[in-house]
């Protein structure tokens, strides 16, 4: 099994960066700058995690997260790829790697997906969390899903809020008063190829994140052997 070293930045500096890399994003930031949602086969994607970083590089992406559905074995992966090729070529410029992961969540009757960022693995309020299955009654509450998170030095995110049973334009008010920080307001809900960020659901993504004061995110949601697609 490879495991991961430590890495020279901080966790709180980590998270710093990720916040304002948010504060940056746009509409074409995502796929060929940055990518923050995508899994490998350490939930339910055809990716290895060596092929994430590979593939990143080969794109010249500036960041990603790798948000493996309740897993981190992913995200440890690839940053030990990434330490051997550091340690290799010292000189290589490499791309930024967050830990993450994407949590089934209940909201109100509502299964929703929160992704976790930047977060301390190994802080016991995540590691329900971390165990490659479905958080189950109390646990999967969206309140203290999002407070696990943020415990763990964390930031949650709202992933593709135009996917549930209720309108988003209910969602977002709703995780932004149990203290949410971002929502995945860019995402391309029509599978397009190549992929592109769906526009309405975009405005008005933008207009609630400006209302509610949240990060917005972005990510292809890449399932497939293509992380600049879904599927």
């Amino acid at each position: 099994m490879v495991v991961a070293t430590l890495t020279t930045e901080s966790i709180d500096q980590k998270k710093l960066k990720l916040q304002k890399v948010w504060q940056t994003v746009h509409s074409n930031s995502c796929p060929n700058v940055y990518n923050f949602h995508m899994h490998t086969i350490c939930s339910d994607g055809r990716l290895t995690p060596l092929e994430v970083v590979d593939q990143a590089l080969a794109i010249g992406l500036k960041g990603l997260a790798i948000t493996d559905h309740h897993s981190i074995n992913g995200y440890r992966q690839a940053q030990a790829y990434l330490n051997e090729i550091q340690e290799q070529s010292p000189e290589k410029d490499l791309f930024s790697l967050w830990v993450g992961t994407e949590i089934t969540s209940n909201l109100q009757g509502v299964t929703v997906h929160i992704l976790a960022y930047a977060f301390d693995p190994e802080h016991s309020a995540i590691q329900p969390y971390l165990q490659s299955v479905a958080p189950i009654g109390n646990a999967a509450n969206a309140e203290i899903v999002i407070n696990s998170i943020q415990k763990a030095g964390g930031l949650a995110v709202l992933a593709h809020p135009f996917r549930y049973r209720r309108p988003a334009g209910e969602l977002i008010p709703l995780v932004a008063y149990l203290g949410i920080d971002g929502i995945e307001a860019y995402y391309s809900y029509n599978k397009t190829n190549p992929w592109k960020a769906s526009p309405n659901q975009t405005k008005e993504s933008l207009e609630l994140a400006f209302k509610y004061d949240l990060y917005t995110s972005c990510g292809t949601d890449t399932h497939g052997t293509n992380i600049l697609l879904r599927l």
